[in-house]
């Protein structure tokens, strides 16, 4: 469909609006994989997800995430009160999904299983040291949704914004995928493999752009002394991978973007293990649907990097707006339009 679009725009010699169409493109792919269900519409005419999941996406910190003794504030203004009916509408959305696949799931082969079937079947085993409630089930579905959609719409918008800025090494990218391809009519999971620049590309751009800059919060499991702070037992504590990446101290030239900077370091991965590159979260506790985000991502970037030239919307000779809009994740402030011209593999 993304594609598809695309050569439309192409042969109308329009601009499109990439952040639009990777957000929707993003969302269906794991709608799909993991809900079994169309983002934008369901197929029986039921609520969408995307209607809850906009508003979570578009959410804000609440006074009281920040200074514990005033979250009194966020009731008072109303916070605390619209939290409760989108968290309370996404409950029932996926209430709702898991007793569906129940009711299908004698008529579902294995070749057409989606996330949630595979949860099910799971929980149907005897597995004494763990009891996957429902619960669980929904709080997995939505942290596999969220870093295999959102995460991965934020990042191609950001990393073709900067591509947009650095001609030079986008033209690097690009002739590295395509070599790779060979003029194949499909992108091969071995071909991303071997997709070692791109991949330093992705890197770099979730340094720089974290979609998620503040990580999922911690409590502390007791009082803790840390480099001269007092931290009291039972504190919500928030890890800014945002500051950590762009760290003069951990990084060269830190605020600007060097994918290069990743060639001789293949070892520092999105798995949390070197603490001064934290995207997806750290350890135990990174985010589970940190490998399927990871797969989409190379998948999306390698296509729209193989099929198409992009070129800039001439704006008086001014670069990609790279101003940030804030929530949950942090998003451009103005969406990204860029013109699609057809690459010919002959």
């Amino acid at each position: 469909m993304m594609i598809n679009s695309l050569h439309e725009a192409c042969a109308k010699g329009s601009s499109v609006n990439l952040s639009k169409l990777i957000i929707t493109t993003s969302n269906n792919i794991s709608c799909r994989c993991i809900f079994g269900l169309k983002f934008e519409t369901s197929d029986d005419g039921r609520k969408s997800i995307a209607e809850v999941v906009r508003k979570i996406q578009f959410s804000k910190l609440g006074v009281g995430d920040l200074f514990s003794s005033l979250d009194w504030v966020d009731v008072l203004t109303g916070f605390m009160s619209r939290i409760k009916i989108i968290y309370a509408e996404l409950d029932a959305f996926l209430e709702e999904v898991i007793e569906e696949h129940k009711r299908k799931k004698k008529n579902c082969d294995d070749n057409n299983k989606d996330f949630v079937d595979v949860l099910l079947q799971l929980q149907e085993r005897d597995m004494p040291e763990f009891e996957l409630t429902k619960d669980i089930m929904k709080a997995l579905l939505l942290d596999l949704f969220l870093a295999g959609s959102d995460t991965v719409s934020t990042t191609i918008e950001w990393a073709f914004a900067e591509l947009a800025n650095n001609p030079e090494i986008m033209k690097k990218v690009q002739e590295e995928v395509r070599r790779i391809v060979g003029g194949k009519s499909m992108i091969e999971e071995n071909d991303l493999n071997e997709m070692k620049y791109m991949k330093c590309v992705i890197k770099e751009t979730l340094r720089l752009h974290p979609p998620g800059p503040l990580l999922i919060p911690r409590e502390t499991a007791n009082s803790v002394e840390i480099k001269g702070y007092h931290i009291p037992k039972k504190v919500t504590v928030y890890i800014n991978s945002y500051a950590i990446h762009r760290d003069p101290k951990l990084w060269d030239n830190a605020e600007e973007f060097i994918p290069e900077r990743f060639e001789d370091s293949q070892q520092v991965d999105y798995k949390g293990i070197d603490f001064q590159f934290i995207p997806f979260g750290i350890g135990r506790r990174a985010c589970p649907g940190m490998s399927f985000g990871a797969a989409s991502l190379e998948y999306m970037m390698a296509n729209l990097l193989y099929w198409f030239d992009w070129k800039v919307i001439p704006n008086n000779g001014a670069m990609i707006d790279m101003s940030e809009l804030n929530g949950l994740t942090v998003i451009k402030k103005q969406p990204l339009y860029l013109e699609p011209m057809p690459y010919s593999i002959c």
